[in-house]
């Protein structure tokens, strides 16, 4: 492999890359519009963060029922690899990612509760 094969970065022009990358925009998108919708709805920034503020407890409850939908699919997608590669390497990558991904969402959650109380 050359030094410049690198730059031409044939993984960006993969059809699954691209699909994931316009959802990604999409869904950033979206945030944008609902942020923008809800701060002149309400009336200026500081209405806009008191609302969601005054609604935290249901922000609360969709997330779990998000990460709930993730924990599903996580599984889902875990028995499938175990089957496919059933390695102890697998299963100790898997395990690394899992610890990870529960520690990374108990720190957004803890950040959560000290910013609000």
């Amino acid at each position: 492999m050359s030094r410049l094969a690198w730059l031409r970065l044939p993984w960006l022009f993969n059809h699954r890359v691209g699909v994931a990358l316009l959802w990604t925009l999409l869904v950033v998108a979206a945030a944008v519009a609902v942020n923008i919708t809800g701060i002149h709805l309400v009336g200026g920034v500081e209405g806009w963060q008191h609302w969601l503020q005054a609604h935290a407890g249901q922000f609360f409850v969709w997330r779990l029922c998000l990460y709930g939908a993730t924990a599903y699919g996580w599984w889902w997608m875990r028995r499938r690899l175990l089957r496919r590669e059933p390695s102890r390497e697998a299963r100790q990558r898997l395990l690394r990612t899992e610890i990870a991904a529960v520690i990374a969402v108990a720190a957004l959650e803890a950040s959560q509760l000290l910013r609000h109380g």
